[in-house]
């Protein structure tokens, strides 16, 4: 028998990554809150891999705020990890591999400028790329299921599907959408330039992996566990559907193959998601500019195992001190601006 659900005048819509953040936040500073979320079935955040990776790209570009968001990160799932009773965070390193010499060029203007520091390591002692020091890995699948638990467990979690923010302002003084690609074609936050990106993944069966190094090269091979990694990703712009292809299985398997290096695997899994992006790169949090009740915590892309605990954070400080948005996240930088604007900034 379920405990009884706790009276809350906050609603938080989506257990995915952005919806647990926010929601353990919530937890921590003693707000009353709710959470409605009908499973995770095809969530991205269960696609994901939870990589944080400090220098990402064709260009190598050093990730926005990490030196500053991945001390934070780690500090917010450790604490996470002692209260849930299971592991998430891992600290990793990243074989990155040129994929040609204008790679090697750029990594050798950029370290003379120090563009790079700390986080770009000793070259491979093969000479055909170098090392990402201080990468990472969370386990949202784990964290996700056991947050889930938690909450059933409490009575803070509904099992159900939202029928959309207006319904539910009808309850709730202020209600926060977490849903991803559900919540970005809400109406109300259609002012947003939201844009996607399908995702696939593979789940591999190989041994001798080194367990904490990620290889890198255009995709990557994440070590999960003993005799078992993931493969990925690829990249479709535009593609809303979740679905997996045949396209998307070789092109990661002759990734796979190139990467190993010729050594044996079986593919074991297949798993496909939709990124939601933002033109300027950035993630987007806080109130709708006209209807103070509607909230969001979306557009995290690629890294949002990076930066869902600083969003959760400020929408805690927001709540709790009236502490206003950070500029370069809050959502209504958008608001009364064309799609070309909001890309030129």
């Amino acid at each position: 028998m379920s405990a009884p659900r706790p009276r809350a005048d906050l609603l938080v819509v989506g257990q995915g990554l952005a919806g647990t953040c926010l929601a353990w936040e919530l937890e921590r500073a003693g707000i009353p809150f709710e959470i409605v979320d009908a499973g995770h079935g095809p969530a991205a955040s269960l696609a994901a891999a939870g990589i944080i990776n400090p220098i990402t790209g064709r260009r190598l570009v050093k990730s926005w705020r990490i030196d500053a968001l991945r001390p934070a990160a780690r500090a917010f799932y450790q604490e996470l990890e002692s209260v849930l009773g299971v592991p998430l965070w891992r600290d990793l390193r990243v074989r990155r591999q040129f994929a040609d010499e204008r790679e090697r060029r750029v990594l050798a203007e950029k370290r003379a400028k120090g563009e790079l520091a700390p986080f770009a390591g000793a070259d491979l002692a093969s000479g055909d790329g170098f090392w990402i020091e201080d990468a990472a890995r969370v386990d949202l699948p784990g964290l996700l299921a056991a947050a889930r638990a938690r909450w059933l467990a409490s009575g803070h979690l509904r099992s159900a599907t939202s029928s959309s923010l207006a319904t539910e302002t009808e309850r709730y003084d202020l209600v926060i959408d977490c849903r991803g690609l559900a919540g970005a074609r809400e109406e109300a936050f259609s002012f947003v330039p939201w844009e996607f990106s399908k995702g696939e993944m593979l789940e591999i069966a190989v041994t001798g992996l080194a367990p904490d190094e990620i290889i890198n090269g255009g995709h990557w091979i994440l070590p999960v566990a003993e005799g078992l990694a993931w493969v990925g990703a690829t990249h479709q712009p535009g593609v809303v559907q979740p679905s997996t292809t045949s396209e998307g299985r070789a092109a990661l398997e002759a990734s796979a193959r190139t990467l190993l290096g010729g050594k044996e695997f079986a593919v074991t899994g297949h798993r496909a998601g939709v990124r939601v992006n933002l033109p300027d790169k950035h993630p987007a949090a806080g109130r709708h500019p006209l209807q103070a009740r509607f909230g969001v915590i979306n557009g995290l892309g690629a890294k949002g195992a990076l930066h869902a605990p600083a969003l959760a954070r400020q929408w805690v400080n927001h709540v709790t001190e009236g502490v206003p948005f950070d500029a370069e996240v809050e959502v209504g930088r958008f608001f009364g601006r064309s799609a070309a604007q909001a890309s030129s900034r």
